[in-house]
């Protein structure tokens, strides 16, 4: 249990301090999503959500740009995507890195692993 507790104030420390990173990268999707809806004529709330199912890779198809402009703004929310999901991953690798240094004994670890 100390391990888990570990973890989550570590990764609620470290999302505290890349909070402008993030941030900025939520604000571009949802500014470059907002743009290709207006490129586009979808309603606002269509073009928040598609852009964060393109910014999320998932790309139902559902909805999709037509306009050439709309699809080079699709590709920079996808860029946007991969970049702010990848700080997240980095954030837990991070961690459960520093939580393993801090609760295991490596000693342990290393003759499981061998």
């Amino acid at each position: 249990m100390d391990f888990t507790l570990t973890f989550l104030e570590l990764g609620w420390l470290m999302l505290q301090l890349t909070a402008p990173v993030w941030l900025l990268f939520i604000l571009l999707i949802v500014a470059l999503g907002q743009i290709a809806g207006r490129l586009e004529d979808w309603p606002p709330l269509s073009a928040l959500y598609w852009s964060f199912i393109t910014a999320t890779t998932v790309g139902y198809g559902d909805i999709r740009p037509a306009s050439r402009g709309a699809r080079v703004l699709a590709v920079l929310i996808a860029l946007c995507g991969l970049v702010l999901f990848g700080v997240f991953v980095a954030i837990a690798v991070q961690a459960t890195t520093e939580a393993v240094r801090l609760h295991a004994d490596l000693g342990e670890l290393r003759a499981v692993i061998e």
